[in-house]
């Protein structure tokens, strides 16, 4: 007989892109650091044959454990929770967790639609998140600088210090136009910000990052080189904290933080005005 696996299986079954379910089941199962999970997505559960196939595969993973499968389920479907339901499971449902008690709040029954949340329900919101992704990307790393007018917030740091991942995320979660450009060591060397920079610097913002923990990013991409040599990385590191501290720019240490912590206290530290994304 196969022995069975000792990880807990989580699902996170949604009947569009199981984000919602994702992002909560995550934040609440950091709350439990000792205990091993493999995770399982099941998203476009939009049918009952797709419900009674998650099912069916809920209770095979169940076969093969030593525990029962937590199931974190966004579904809006009664039929569909249903099947769910009758899983070898223990099912946290955030919707019956929080649509019931809103509508006894509200006074007014929920319109129980499949999607809304990450959805194109408001045409104007999401061309504009894609505009802000596009800026994103045409203003990466320094490739251009010719709209940095219309820049919320450009950020500078060494090379691998976090910018592009964060500018992305600005993007596609607040809709910002986030640019970056990153500083070389001849940037640096004068403790002034680039020419280039200048004019914008009311709305720039510096990621520094400690010497080892960038000297193993580097070290992951080009490894054993010059540019992620703990040395140069030292230098950097050192030069761009004299820069910011120089031309007094807000900054954030990346070192060790998510690009979401990252993200959220560029908005609260630049006093940002971000535009509405529902």
């Amino acid at each position: 007989m196969k022995k069975k696996t000792n990880t807990r299986p989580v699902f996170f079954v949604s009947d569009r892109t199981g984000i919602t379910a994702e992002n909560l089941g995550h934040a609440l199962l950091t709350q439990f650091g000792t205990i091993k999970f493999e995770h399982h997505s099941l998203p476009f559960i939009d049918s009952s044959a797709k419900a009674q196939l998650a099912a069916d595969t809920i209770n095979k993973v169940a076969q093969t454990s030593q525990y029962k499968p937590l199931v974190f389920c966004t579904l809006i479907d009664n039929s569909y929770r249903k099947i769910i339901n009758h899983t070898q499971s223990h099912i946290i449902d955030f919707f019956d967790a929080f649509i019931k008690p809103l509508e006894t709040e509200l006074g007014t029954p929920s319109s129980h639609a499949e999607g809304l949340s990450h959805g194109i329900s408001n045409e104007g919101v999401y061309m504009s998140r894609m505009d802000a992704v596009n800026y994103a990307l045409k203003n990466d790393d320094g490739i251009s600088t010719k709209e940095y007018i219309d820049a919320d917030v450009i950020l500078i740091g060494v090379s691998r210090s976090g910018k592009t991942p964060t500018c992305l995320y600005l993007a596609m979660q607040f809709g910002l136009r986030a640019a970056n450009y990153p500083l070389t060591e001849a940037d640096m060397i004068n403790g002034f910000l680039p020419k280039i920079l200048q004019p914008y610097r009311d709305r720039i913002f510096g990621l520094i990052i400690n010497a080892p923990r960038l000297h193993t990013i580097r070290e992951s991409r080009r490894q054993h080189s010059q540019y992620a040599s703990m040395q140069q990385c030292q230098k950097e590191t050192r030069l761009i904290n004299l820069l910011l501290e120089q031309e007094n720019i807000n900054s954030l240490d990346s070192s060790h933080i998510s690009v979401e912590e990252i993200a959220t206290s560029i908005i609260q530290l630049m006093k940002i005005n971000r535009p509405s994304i529902y």
